[in-house]
């Protein structure tokens, strides 16, 4: 039997200053969007931003219905949104900025499994990493380098044959 450990570099930023200015704007541009999140029954309200390698800036709220599985993560919202508007652009960063209407979060999230998954294929597929920063309302900012990192393993289209 052989192991192996699978590990990963996360930065941890104390405050906003701490970022570059473009990672300073794609935050707001984040928190902004996360202001118009549709979260009724979570009331977990969710905003991204993504930096594209053209330049633009394209954000996603998270969508919420009364049917649950019909809502949509914010992270989607913006990379679909994104492949979209602008099929064949390289994502360079997503910005990912969460808040409760219950409580005051302190703790950056990730991305859940099924955005991680839908993620993980934009990077695959433009052959260079996208990288993710997560903020909360308060608290530590963090930073790792590409969606591989917090998804290792990753399922993806060799497994389904020729591709």
């Amino acid at each position: 039997m052989e192991k192996k450990q699978i590990s990963f570099e996360l930065s941890i930023f104390e405050n906003i200053g701490e970022l570059s200015q473009s990672e300073q704007k794609l935050l707001q541009a984040a928190e902004q969007a996360r202001e118009n999140a549709y979260a009724p029954y979570s009331r977990f309200n969710v905003g991204a931003a993504l930096l594209l390698e053209n330049g633009e800036i394209v954000i996603g709220s998270n969508q919420e219905n009364a049917s649950y599985p019909s809502g949509l993560c914010a992270e989607r919202v913006a990379v679909f949104q994104a492949g979209a508007r602008f099929p064949g652009v390289a994502i360079k960063i997503l910005v990912i900025s969460v808040s409760s209407k219950d409580h005051v979060v302190v703790e950056p999230a990730a991305p859940c499994g099924n955005c991680r998954q839908s993620i993980m294929e934009y990077e695959q597929n433009q052959k260079s990493p996208i990288s993710i920063i997560l903020k909360a309302e308060k608290g530590p900012i963090y930073k790792c380098n590409s969606m591989a990192d917090i998804l290792p393993l990753a399922f993806n289209s060799s497994f389904l044959g020729d591709s």
